[in-house]
């Protein structure tokens, strides 16, 4: 399969003002439309004109003001007209800085000063990731209707539509940044270690035994090189494990930091892969363009990045491929399921390093989760040649010109906005939809989580990954052994609705409606009356859940407003409680739920 892409460094340039500015101006627009969202900012109506609302904010110092236009939506969506935005020092203007206004708000924010700096400093790498996709478009919106599956990864503008300081790469200098970030489209090998099985494990599914997955991944030509080289060090291969490891963490913590291990022959640098790979929009997970039909392999990557060190722990790998098994048995049957042809990329095969001397510290610190990697399923095994596939996120997209990739892709699909939105919320709504009423569980379904599948760009089926990680299960009773039982969570029936009404309404479909209201004409009362409707004829074909439907009712007047930022600003280097994460989010007040209106009880 061929794939095409093309290589942006090898048109970077430096950074310019005009692009500085307008990435600024942009990011500026999100942090107000989201803090006022969270109720962090609370802006003052000042006037309206010609339907545009006219808004101040006073920052925490008394001579710098804001004021802007703009219209609020459902679900508190603040659609903000960017050129609107006007910064003023007492009378005079100044121009928009999305540093300075980090710093003229702080107090407001409510950032602990000791968490400010690293916060800043993501802010200061989201705006040198957006600049440089601005300074860098090679596609439009148009084009990319048209696009491969990488062309559009790599040409993503946004990270999170939620958070603000979304693409931080805290950790990469100038250099690596060009060599990793997936949006400059630089492909690179991965290093080859091999961990001596003392401590070491491999665990995959049970059709994958390890030499199968070396051969598949490596080739026996590699894999008898590799061998050679711990053979010269009369060391014997069938002792040791093999390891992908991404260049950066080997050269900025592995060469380093293991050094102990390198020196006792319990890790052995064997060499490079022959087999190039792309990073994804999740940054440590990379897609093999030599050959997209082997799996994606998913690395530890000590960066800091939205809030997280992007470190995998070894002891969780251990459990990965189990609970894929696990969750494939459970559905794979499911005759409701593979009519929608829901789709779950397996995260089939694991290998973990344990470091003995950081691991008697405490196992959840980030210097225990350096070495580990998995291998996941490619999309391109569950499509048909006339089908392709695209991130979800893409939906969210805007090019340059402000021309939505939605937009495009629904006029060469030559259906009817409405239609179309149909046939994407039966092939994304409703599979989640079962999964939580029959199964009692959620996965995280944001746009980067999803992939589509599309025949003549319309959406025939969809695809999710991430599936043992960011799973939770509600219904312990569903789980068959203490190793899946690290899945269960036991909360109250208000937030497990959350799940739904935050990951799918709240952090996509908010921002899907703003572009179908802006860019494609589409009734904002349309949009979720669709979203209702798709709901009434799920509950119509599966009556026998009618007392969850009333249990968990997606119909209510109102649910709680999870705030993302807020965790953020609160925490910047690491958010959530990983072992706990509903008990972890941050709740303020309420919004008012757009399809209660659509309510049949």
């Amino acid at each position: 399969m061929e794939i095409t892409i093309t290589n942006k460094k090898a048109v970077a340039k430096a950074t310019v003002n005009s692009s500085w500015n307008i990435a600024n101006s942009a990011l500026l627009k999100k942090a107000i439309s989201e803090f006022a969202h969270e109720k962090i900012i609370i802006p003052k109506k000042i006037a309206n004109n010609k339907g545009w609302d006219k808004y101040t904010i006073k920052s925490d110092r008394s001579n710098i003001t804001y004021y802007f236009e703009a219209k609020i939506m459902c679900l508190d969506h603040w659609y903000i007209k960017e050129l609107s935005i006007k910064k003023y020092n007492n009378n005079t203007q100044e121009t928009l800085d999305l540093l300075a206004f980090i710093l003229e708000f702080k107090e407001q924010l409510n950032i602990p000063l000791n968490m400010l700096p690293t916060y800043m400093e993501e802010i200061t790498s989201t705006l040198y990731s957006y600049s440089y996709k601005i300074k860098n478009e090679f596609l439009n919106a148009k084009q990319l209707a048209n696009a491969s599956f990488q062309e559009v990864e790599q040409s993503m503008l946004e990270g999170h539509p939620c958070f603000i300081a979304n693409s931080g790469r805290i950790g990469f200098n100038t250099q690596e940044y060009f060599k990793y970030a997936p949006e400059t489209a630089s492909s690179f090998k991965l290093i080859w270690l091999a961990g001596h099985k003392n401590k070491t494990s491999y665990q995959a599914i049970k059709q994958l035994p390890y030499k199968v997955l070396l051969e598949q991944e490596l080739g026996n030509d590699l894999l008898l090189k590799f061998d050679n080289v711990l053979i010269s060090k009369e060391l014997n291969p069938n002792d040791y494990v093999f390891i992908p490891v991404h260049p950066w963490q080997w050269e900025n913590k592995i060469a380093q930091i293991f050094t102990q291990e390198i020196e006792a022959n319990n890790l052995v640098l064997l060499g490079n892969s022959e087999d190039a790979f792309l990073a994804q929009q999740s940054i440590r997970t990379l897609f093999n363009t030599s050959d997209p039909n082997k799996f994606y392999t998913k690395t530890s990557l000590s960066i800091i990045n939205m809030g997280f060190m992007r470190g995998m722990s070894p002891y969780y790998m251990e459990s990965t491929p189990v609970i894929t098994e696990w969750i494939t048995a459970l559905l794979k049957d499911d005759i409701y399921l593979n009519s929608l042809e829901f789709t779950m990329l397996g995260e089939v095969a694991t290998v973990g390093f344990r470091n003995t001397y950081y691991e008697a510290l405490e196992k959840s610190i980030a210097h225990n989760k350096m070495l580990a990697a998995l291998w996941r399923e490619t999309p391109f095994q569950y499509i048909k040649s006339n089908q392709k596939v695209v991130t979800m996120a893409a939906l969210l997209h805007r090019d340059n010109k402000g021309n939505s990739l939605l937009h495009e892709l629904i006029k060469s699909a030559n259906l009817s906005t409405e239609k179309w939105l149909v046939k994407y919320l039966s092939c994304y709504l409703k599979p989640l939809l079962h999964c939580f009423y029959k199964y009692r569980f959620v996965f995280m379904p944001h746009g980067e989580n999803l992939i589509l599948v599309l025949e003549n760009n319309i959406p025939v089926k969809a695809i999710i990954k991430d599936i043992t990680e960011e799973v939770i299960v509600f219904n312990e009773d569903i789980l068959d052994s203490e190793t899946v039982k690290r899945l269960y969570t036991n909360t109250t029936d208000e937030m497990q609705l959350l799940s739904i009404f935050t990951d799918v309404f709240d952090c996509f479909f908010r921002f899907l409606s703003e572009i179908l209201t802006v860019e494609c004409n589409f009734e904002e009362h349309l949009f979720w009356k669709l979203v209702a409707d798709s709901i009434h004829n799920y509950q119509q074909e599966f009556p026998e859940f009618k007392l969850l439907f009333k249990q968990f009712d997606l119909f209510q007047p109102e649910f709680k407003r999870c705030c993302l930022n807020r965790l953020q600003l609160s925490n910047s280097k690491q958010m959530l409680d990983l072992n706990n994460p509903i008990e972890s989010l941050k709740l303020e007040g309420v919004l008012k739920n757009p399809i209660a209106i659509y309510s049949t009880n």
